[in-house]
């Protein structure tokens, strides 16, 4: 594949917004060097460069994109609100049939607010949890990586540079599937911790009921229980994963897939709790969230076609179809080259991950680089496997087909030596603390 246009694009990006990108996960130090793509277009399953390659995609927005690019419905619905306006002095009728259909979908969400990313509705989240419990910490699962921008979290991450230290002394944490080191923490700050958020599941699934005795262990210490849906929120289940794992959150946030792509996310919960953003009650006032564009109206209505699908099509049922066929022919391939344990297929079949590790089993970002090269190179674009409703079967297998390819040259480099096959630099962990 050539990448003149892409790489002549590339100064210029890097001249004009910082780390190139609006979003670290989607960097330049994501890719291998030479094969920079810089997006034109998507339809369906598909994107294109500027240089006119085509590639399979499985980042699919960040996990946003559940049916596809430019889905068709959902781009209708947002252009036919766009000729009704789309921001307006007061609130809009739309807004209220929105906060209906989704409070329709999550059983025991009581009230919504909506925002434009993940970040503002967990940030409303822990200030709600503060205000309600009275406390300032908060403990987050060590296991999942991102939960916000806001100081809070970056604060716990080695992208920590000026944050203050009393800031980030205010967040703790706790290991996945460890109910003892989330019970050390309560033991340690004694009615200091207002909040626990973390991810239903990842990679890993809950073991020994752990979303439940953290639910009790949390509600015995008399702090809130928040679930970050951003990820698993209308792929593990329609209701989201707390109902696939059968568990009701205090509080628990939405986004990527709530819109297919558009900008809209959701802090969803209890009224008791969420009342004390609004304008009936006698307590002191929370600033929940107040944002300009939080309700605009194209992203509103583009997330009621989008939920409007999900309830009438079976579009959590094909992700998991698609995804168990892409794991079993991806871990047959794997084998095939001798490769099980280097190159792991990790996490439910609706949200894939793919490990590289060398031959001490070590996690390895340069023979990750080399896989990516050599996936582009075969025309898949996957720096993670997550399908869309809109991945064919034929994508499947042709996307197998490419892995056995490059698995090949993984197993080369491994043998013969890694400089023989990489090309370029390697890429990098994106929360790491210097360049």
């Amino acid at each position: 594949m050539d990448f003149t246009k892409s790489r002549r694009l590339q100064p210029k990006f890097h001249a004009l917004i910082p780390g190139g990108s609006h979003t670290y996960a989607k960097g330049d130090d994501q890719v291998p060097e030479f094969m920079p793509p810089y997006i034109v277009r998507g339809k369906g399953s598909h994107v294109w460069d500027a240089d006119g390659n085509e590639f399979i995609e499985y980042g699919c927005g960040l996990r946003a994109v559940t049916l596809g690019h430019a889905y068709a419905p959902v781009v209708e619905a947002a252009a036919r609100q766009m000729q009704s306006g789309s921001n307006f002095i007061r609130p809009a009728t739309l807004e209220l049939e929105c906060a209906e259909a989704l409070l329709g979908i999550v059983a025991g969400a009581e009230m919504v607010k909506f925002a434009k990313n993940g970040s503002d509705a967990n940030n409303g989240a822990l200030r709600l949890a503060r205000a309600f419990t009275g406390r300032d910490m908060v403990a987050i699962c060590q296991d999942h990586p991102f939960f916000s921008v806001d100081d809070w979290f970056m604060g716990s991450t080695p992208m920590n540079a000026g944050i203050p230290q009393a800031i980030q002394d205010l967040t703790v944490k706790f290991a996945y599937n460890n109910i003892e080191s989330l019970k050390a923490l309560f033991d340690r700050y004694p009615n200091r911790i207002a909040a626990v958020m973390l991810e239903a599941e990842k990679e890993r699934e809950p073991v020994d009921r752990f979303l439940h005795e953290a639910l009790r262990v949390t509600h015995e210490h008399g702090a809130l229980f928040v679930l970050d849906e951003m990820i698993t929120g209308f792929r593990w289940h329609l209701q989201g994963a707390q109902k696939f794992h059968d568990i009701v959150p205090d509080l628990s946030t939405f986004g990527k897939a709530l819109a297919n792509g558009f900008s809209l996310s959701a802090l969803v919960g209890k009224r008791e709790i969420m009342r004390l953003g609004g304008l009936d009650h006698d307590q002191p006032r929370v600033f929940l969230i107040s944002t300009t564009h939080g309700a605009e109206g194209h992203a509103m209505a583009a997330a009621m076609e989008t939920m409007r699908i999900y309830r009438t099509e079976p579009v959590i049922a094909t992700l998991w179809q698609r995804g168990e066929r892409l794991a079993k022919g991806l871990k047959a391939a794997a084998r095939d080259h001798h490769l099980e344990d280097q190159v792991p297929f990790l996490g439910k079949p609706c949200c894939l991950v793919f490990g590289t590790r060398d031959a001490e089993l070590k996690p390895s970002q340069p023979l990750r680089t080399v896989l990516l090269q050599e996936l582009m190179k075969r025309g898949i674009l996957a720096s993670s496997l997550v399908v869309s409703y809109s991945h064919t079967e034929a994508d499947i297998d042709r996307t197998v087909e490419a892995f056995h390819g490059a698995l090949a040259v993984y197993r080369k480099a491994l043998d013969e030596g890694l400089d023989r096959y990489l090309e370029g630099r390697p890429i990098k962990p994106v929360m790491r603390r210097l360049n």
